[in-house]
């Protein structure tokens, strides 16, 4: 389900108009995370590390209202719930694209992701379909390979996209603490600095089990 915002007496509505009308409206920032908490979890209780953080990430970025926000028509629209639109690795080091159900429940979320990976694997090709273009989704890519301090995601001028994107970096030890590095890019028309920032505190305490 969504909602349209009345923009004539948004109070957004300035900010709104002036970031959409650049070429390139996205700003982006590089947040590193404490992960111990979250990674000590996983091994207990033999779950997917990778599912674990994001769905959190997923369950965080819900929470905060303006990162459910898409420009639609011209219009801006609040869904009611977004869900992941997926990177997947496969072992000839190419990747398809899936798109999967957001569950609050944390189980079904692990089914609706295995299954979405296992199709993804099991295909060849970026895997492009109706479900991978809804607006109601997350652009999301992981980079477990990097312990990356700075990530570009990649833009196309012509579309009217205002979807966040996230990355996540490779996960780091030092005295005793897992770190690890997460990108976040969103549509400064829709999204400023301090609603980028709710986000990552609300990460962060559901990393550490909130």
């Amino acid at each position: 389900m969504k909602r349209i915002l009345d923009i004539e007496n948004w109070n957004r509505k300035e900010h709104y108009e002036f970031f959409s009308a650049m070429n390139q409206p996205f700003f982006g920032l590089v947040v590193p995370v404490d992960c111990t908490k979250a990674y000590a979890y996983a091994k207990e209780t033999g779950v997917s590390f990778y599912a674990y953080y994001l769905y959190q990430a997923t369950r965080a970025l819900n929470a905060v209202e303006n990162l459910r926000y898409r420009i639609e028509d011209g219009q801006v629209v609040e869904y009611d719930c977004v869900h992941p639109s997926t990177t997947v690795g496969r072992e000839d080091h190419t990747f398809g694209i899936c798109f999967f159900e957001y569950s609050e429940d944390f189980g079904q979320f692990r089914k609706n992701l295995d299954a979405a990976q296992a199709d993804i694997r099991a295909r060849s090709g970026i895997c492009l379909d109706e479900s991978t273009s809804r607006k109601d989704t997350i652009h999301v890519s992981a980079v477990p390979w990097v312990d990356f301090t700075g990530l570009r995601h990649e833009y196309d001028s012509r579309y009217e996209d205002s979807i966040p994107k996230m990355s996540f970096g490779k996960m780091t030890e030092s005295e005793g603490k897992r770190k690890m590095s997460v990108s976040l890019d969103a549509h400064h028309g829709l999204v400023d600095g301090w609603h980028a920032s709710q986000f990552f505190e609300l990460f962060q305490r559901y990393l550490d089990g909130e």
